[in-house]
């Protein structure tokens, strides 16, 4: 049999090490979305050659060689192109951490767990048109533990099931010289789209607060942020942003902290007590700023896929449309059960009143959709579809 397999990271890798390991099976091609992802160094090492993809979303028909009996798509975001299937002579298959056709999408496992399903499965179905929507060639089930998260699901139970089901599914084709298809029933199909990627506004509604922005000087020396955090969280305080930094031995910090108007004649005390001990202390008090009614003030979060020119197109787009960004925070952060990266951006907009929040959410959705992440505007995605 001889196969050629589409995959990526930790689940494309241990599929190709599990099958190369099998009698009678062979790879004639191995894609993969980059040269140094797992599956693509796991394939050289063997000595075989590795098609990356150019579109980290399309399989184009070159990438799959000649005389392929069947191709493999294990964990690939890629969408396996006709002229692709046509190389391969009994098609191709993949394997979907659910029981289709039930979450059908990019984060199935997550939404088991958010659906709170007491059994999961997995299914290997045959590559065709709509995503995850081809027949079944094979699936399994098993309990989802209390308390068990997507991650623990996946490494107990869901990748070991792919893993087998593949490997059963690869040499029934072996052996009989074709596959298995069981329509899926379209009644009890729902979708699992990737929840952790959203475009997220909000207008901001401050409560009746006060500002506070406290400078402090003085001898550096152990717990200074600490004394602060803690007078701050005692008056129900929101450290809104913060400036901090050690110079010849002097620590300097400058605090926003945001504050019940009621607490904060009682916090002002207690940070001015702050100087017995040798700090020197300014406080500047003031009701928390309004915005002019030419402008809304908009919370905008965004979370994706790690990956080069999100800052640069989102803030173009914002500065095109004269959005003012009065702060804005990104970080990367490994997630999902794949462990892969990704990128938070967390910005305070100053939005035209002429443009709307609808409209802006329109328009994010467009760069969101080009930039080739799952989104959900102004609400979450709906527990479930069908």
């Amino acid at each position: 049999m001889k196969c050629a397999l589409v995959g990526s990271r930790y689940f494309g890798a241990s599929v190709f090490e599990t099958l190369r390991k099998e009698e009678g099976i062979t790879f004639t091609s191995v894609v993969a979305p980059a040269a140094d992802d797992r599956l693509a160094i796991a394939a050289r090492a063997a000595g075989l050659p590795v098609h990356v993809l150019a579109n980290p979303k399309m399989v184009p028909g070159e990438a799959i060689a000649e005389g392929t009996d069947l191709i493999i798509a294990a964990h690939t975001h890629a969408r396996v192109s006709d002229e692709a299937l046509a190389r391969a002579r009994l098609g191709g298959v993949g394997y979907h951490p659910s029981l289709l056709p039930r979450h059908r999408g990019i984060a199935a496992v997550e939404w088991t767990i958010l659906e709170g399903d007491p059994i999961a499965g997995g299914s290997v179905y045959h590559l065709a048109d709509g995503w995850d929507a081809g027949a079944i060639a094979a699936q399994d089930w098993c309990f989802v533990a209390k308390g068990e998260t997507a991650r623990e699901l996946w490494e107990r139970a869901l990748a070991p099931m792919g893993l087998d089901l593949l490997t059963r599914v690869v040499q029934l084709a072996r052996a009989a010289g074709q596959l298995p298809a069981m329509v899926q029933d379209p009644r009890f199909a729902t979708r699992a789209p990737m929840n952790r990627k959203s475009v997220v506004l909000t207008e901001e509604n401050h409560p009746a607060a006060a500002s506070l922005v406290v400078s402090i000087m003085g001898a550096d020396r152990h717990g200074l942020v600490s004394l602060l955090a803690d007078r701050a969280q005692r008056y129900g305080a929101n450290w809104a942003a913060s400036r901090m930094t050690r110079l010849a031995g002097e620590f300097a910090g400058t605090v926003h902290l945001e504050v019940p108007r009621e607490n904060a004649d009682a916090l002002e005390a207690s940070l001015r007590q702050l100087a017995s001990s040798g700090l020197q202390v300014v406080i500047a008090r003031s009701d928390v700023a309004t915005v002019p009614d030419s402008l809304r003030s908009v919370e905008l979060e965004l979370v994706g896929d790690d990956q080069p020119g999100i800052v640069s197109r989102l803030t173009k787009m914002l500065a095109e449309r004269a959005i003012s960004i009065e702060n804005l925070h990104t970080e990367v952060i490994r997630s999902g059960v794949s462990g892969q990266q990704t990128f938070k951006i967390g910005a305070h907009l100053l939005v035209p009143a002429a443009l709307s929040v609808e409209a802006l959410q329109a328009e994010l959705g467009a760069l969101a959709r080009e930039m080739m992440v799952d989104i959900a505007l102004g609400e979450r995605p709906a527990a479930s579809a069908t």
